[in-house]
């Protein structure tokens, strides 16, 4: 069965002209995160990518990789607009920026009709993850309930050396079925080891916490429910210019509903991410050791 790798990269559109941190070259050829994203999903059976990114950005996002990529895998896009909307509803006055994480998937129905799993533009993963969600999507889903999962990262593996990051902690049952997901802010490492987050009463966490880091796998069925949901949302919203719909607030109304069950995925690779400018040095030195190690060819897409 073949299964699509769905990128959100809408948000760096407002940003590309500028630099972006999360755009620059880390590999030694010039590799950007996407990259290795894109490398890893291939190498775990996906066939297909799907970038969503605003329309203004298509022809310079297509240079910088889409072209590139697509010697390798089917690339296809979706456009992620303000106005990517239900019938009957219009763009409010002064709304700037798009709804948020969820309504870019809802973005992709109509394009996207096989089971899929769907990334941030700007993280790397690891290869563990691809593995594990490529075979769940691989498996039989039975019933009408929606079967999803996440990948499931430990929390001292997604940690910044030089300032705090925001996480969603998770809450799993005993059979590793996702309970809930808590927007976690201000997670740091204090000088005495430990975890804690908030500021004014800060709460220890346990270092091997599972977080969610926005890696979700999703039957193709999963897009036209959540566009029900964002549906729903902008009836109580739609006036509100900075309100988002966010994609784990639409699988926990699901879960919390019966309509669906997420099985949380472990995986103990090491996220990278570029919170902090300090963070660049490492990342590149990170994927520099992967080389060596021989994770990945120097030259990737040989």
């Amino acid at each position: 069965m073949s299964a699509t790798l769905v990128i959100m990269a809408a948000g760096l559109g407002s940003r590309f002209k500028g630099g972006i941190k999360q755009l620059e070259p880390f590999g030694p050829n010039g590799e950007i995160i996407m990259d290795y994203s894109i490398y890893d999903a291939v190498q775990a059976g996906f066939d297909r990518v799907v970038f969503i990114i605003r329309r203004d950005i298509k022809a310079a996002f297509d240079e910088m990789i889409g072209r590139r990529i697509s010697k390798y895998v089917k690339v296809d896009y979706v456009f992620q607009e303000l106005d990517c909307l239900p019938e009957g509803y219009d763009v409010p006055e002064n709304r700037v920026k798009p709804w948020g994480h969820g309504h870019a998937v809802c973005c992709c129905r109509g394009v996207v009709s096989e089971p899929f799993a769907v990334i941030n533009a700007d993280d790397f993963y690891g290869k563990e993850a691809y593995v594990k969600l490529h075979d769940f999507l691989n498996k039989e889903q039975e019933g009408d309930k929606l079967s999803l999962a996440m990948a499931g990262f430990v929390l001292k593996n997604t940690l910044s050396e030089y300032g705090s990051v925001n996480r969603g902690v998770c809450k799993v049952d005993e059979k590793g079925m996702l309970l809930d997901v808590v927007e976690t802010y201000s997670i740091r490492r204090e000088a005495d080891g430990r975890v804690y987050s908030g500021k004014e009463e800060p709460t220890e966490l346990s270092e091997d916490s599972y977080v969610s880091m926005n890696m979700w796998g999703c039957p193709a069925r999963f897009i036209d429910r959540l566009g029900e949901l964002f549906e729903e949302f902008l009836k109580k919203n739609v006036s509100d210019i900075t309100a988002e719909f966010l994609l784990p607030a639409g699988i926990d109304a699901l879960i919390k509903n019966n309509e669906a069950d997420c099985q949380l995925l472990e995986s103990r690779d090491k996220w990278f991410g570029v919170t902090y400018a300090e963070d660049k040095p490492g990342v590149k030195a990170a994927i520099a050791k992967l080389i060596a190690d021989g994770v990945y060819p120097e030259k990737l897409w040989e």
